[in-house]
């Protein structure tokens, strides 16, 4: 695969760490007691999202589940707005109505984040299906876990999205665990990417700890569905280093799971990467720092903003007509 531009690069670390710093945010807020909702860590998988938004134009539609903060995040909604959401603001994307597991934002391209495991696959036809008769040039990415690759609606989407040669990308985050089951226990299959045989269109599985890797495979299929050849399935090897959600425990990882994981953490990876580009520890920190403090301020501002009036109930529901 081709080799990542130094600026793209840059690019990629940003979102990446945007992501992770997010995520600590959020777990500081949940372990001092200052907030007490939902949340879906995605503390491991953050390269992977921010590799495949960085793939996509602004333009360009996603579709991701209640672990979406990743692609949320990287994809660009305004912290502000995120943070509103998550703490169930009416300064939200969604008005405080949705909350972590509904988060959208049409404006960034984040069209749905769904609760339901694996409902995200039709969806995402149905806006690659509409971008096709428009003409408009647009891309949909759709990411899910490796335990939504076994329910019908997989299966239905992916011979669907290639039947009508859709541009679409299906993005399988293979963390290895379907919620508390290893992968072994729900799949006898080595691998997710091998079925997209069976319906006639490319698969491939990728290092999702390895920017060098996800990176060109994710433009690679995003290139290819603009073109108009149709989906292509991405499976990311990756690793979930929380709990399945907030609060719970690794009482169900072996104990070598657990030392496999922490070794190929991807952060570590990537700033060597970065340092190998003659980037520098103080530019890179830098970033890091600007990171933090813009998450400051957007936190800031969601705790003080107030909650959606009681009215909103019966609003966003049918269509408001004259």
């Amino acid at each position: 695969m081709a080799e990542i531009d130094r600026d793209k690069l840059l690019d990629i670390y940003t979102r990446t760490m945007k992501v992770n710093r997010t995520d600590e945010k959020f777990r500081e807020l949940l372990m001092g007691g200052k907030v007490a909702v939902m949340y879906y860590c995605v503390r491991g998988q953050e390269l992977v999202s921010a590799a495949a938004m960085a793939a996509l134009e602004k333009d360009d539609y996603v579709v991701c589940t209640y672990r979406g903060q990743g692609e949320q995040t990287a994809k660009g909604i305004p912290m502000e707005k995120w943070w509103g959401e998550c703490l169930g603001k009416a300064t939200g994307t969604c008005k405080g109505k949705g909350g972590t597991m509904h988060i959208t934002d049409p404006e960034t391209g984040i069209m749905v984040t769904t609760g339901v495991v694996g409902s995200g696959l039709p969806i995402a036809n149905g806006l690659a299906m509409a971008s096709q008769n428009n003409g408009d040039g647009r891309v949909t990415l759709v990411s899910f876990g490796d335990g939504a690759a076994n329910i019908g609606g997989f299966h239905e989407a992916m011979n669907m999205a290639q039947l009508y040669k859709l541009p679409v990308v299906f993005l399988c985050q293979n963390n290895r665990y379907g919620e508390h089951t290893a992968y072994a226990d729900h799949t006898d299959s080595p691998n997710i990417a091998s079925r997209a045989a069976g319906y006639g269109m490319p698969g491939v599985t990728v290092d999702g700890n390895d920017v060098n890797q996800i990176y060109p495979a994710v433009k690679e299929a995003v290139d290819r569905a603009r073109r108009g050849e149709g989906p292509t399935l991405v499976e990311a090897m990756c690793y979930r280093m929380m709990g399945h959600f907030f609060g719970s425990d690794f009482s169900y990882m072996p104990p070598e799971h657990i030392a496999e994981m922490k070794a190929e953490d991807p952060l570590p990876k990537l700033r060597k990467v970065m340092l190998e580009h003659q980037f520098t520890e103080e530019e890179l920190d830098k970033i890091v720092a600007d990171i933090d403090a813009q998450i400051n301020a957007a936190v800031e501002h969601a705790l003080a903003a107030p909650l959606p009036d009681t009215d909103e109930i019966y609003k966003d529901v049918l269509e408001e007509t004259a």
